[in-house]
């Protein structure tokens, strides 16, 4: 049978680092599991492994699309599914690393093709946004579908407006409907490390990771695509930071309190990642210790045994990312 490992977990566990390591010690290729990285250009804000730091792991699903664009979970799912069916070709194990938890479903358990776009439904849903707020569907959607609400972010307008579509065309929410899916890869094995880190621990790795972001030029990045065209609500400055940075620019706040909020949403998406995931079935939870080193030798330790082979000798020392 195909086989293939998956690293979730809250963002700041350093699920890229482990990947890479794993990669390197057991003959794999990483699989980005992220709905931003996806994009092109957009590369300081979703932490994306540069070149110099992949140690020689290949790294695939980033820089698909255009920040104009449009990527969905299903398309994640179809285009995961081929990587991963390539990589096993070559002889080799994929590694998917990520936190974005619908793509993971979408992959791993599938999605139901769902009903076709209503625009005048739509219409009437973005005119309710408009006037009360994407608050106030994500309001809605947390009466009919409690799951779904606590996965999306409450200013995440677009995936609101679809799932409160499927839930009026059909009378089910998404979640009901995502029972009923069969995975595009259901011929592999999946073995799913999550990681998790006490919220003490993560908040000063996000702050970190913030600070390092701006200091990188997260800023010029978003001004340059700016500049280049892309419209300040393009999907691809949906996800955080880049919504953040985007506000900032349009004088919603100053430079020091778009930092302070940046790091206040990474760690509620942090708690929500979390949710996310502890609901997924046979995930296997590695609590962080204080050494990355100790992260690494108990995946190994998991894969190994789950691979039936020897757990390699040494010690990969991940990071933070």
């Amino acid at each position: 049978m195909n086989r293939l490992v998956a690293i979730v977990g809250p963002t700041a566990t350093g699920k890229s680092a482990l990947a890479i390591a794993l990669a390197r010690r057991f003959d794999g290729e990483v699989l980005a599991c992220d709905s931003t990285a996806v994009y092109r250009g957009i590369d300081i804000g979703t932490d994306k492994v540069p070149p110099d730091a992949q140690q020689g792991v290949p790294h695939h699903l980033v820089d698909l699309v255009e920040p104009t664009e449009v990527y969905s979970a299903a398309r994640y799912a179809e285009d995961a599914a081929r990587v991963a069916r390539e990589v096993v070709a070559r002889g080799r194990l994929p590694i998917l690393a990520g936190g974005t938890g619908f793509y993971y479903r979408a992959l791993v358990r599938g999605l139901f093709p769902g009903p076709a776009r209503d625009e005048a439904l739509r219409a009437r849903l973005e005119r309710v946004a408009d006037r009360r707020g994407p608050e106030f569907l994500h309001r809605w959607l947390g009466r009919v579908d409690p799951p779904s609400a606590q996965r999306i972010l409450p200013r995440d307008r677009m995936r609101l407006v679809r799932a409160l579509e499927v839930y009026l065309l059909t009378r089910k929410p998404l979640t009901a409907h995502f029972a009923a899916t069969r995975s595009p890869i259901a011929d592999f094995a999946v073995l799913t490390l999550g990681l998790r880190l006490a919220r003490e621990r993560l908040l000063p790795r996000v702050a970190r990771r913030v600070d390092q972001q701006f200091r990188a030029g997260v800023v010029e990045e978003v001004q340059a695509l700016l500049a280049a065209g892309v419209p300040p609500d393009a999907h691809a400055f949906s996800g955080l930071v880049y919504r953040q940075v985007i506000e900032m620019l349009q004088g919603v706040r100053d430079l020091a309190a778009t930092r302070e909020l940046i790091v206040r949403e990474n760690m509620r998406y942090a708690r929500r990642q979390l949710m996310w995931f502890r609901r997924e079935p046979d995930v296997h939870w590695i609590e962080l210790p204080g050494e990355s080193t100790e992260a690494f030798s108990q995946a190994s330790a998991l894969v190994a045994a789950w691979l039936g082979t020897p757990a390699p000798a040494g010690a990969d020392r991940g990071g933070e990312r």
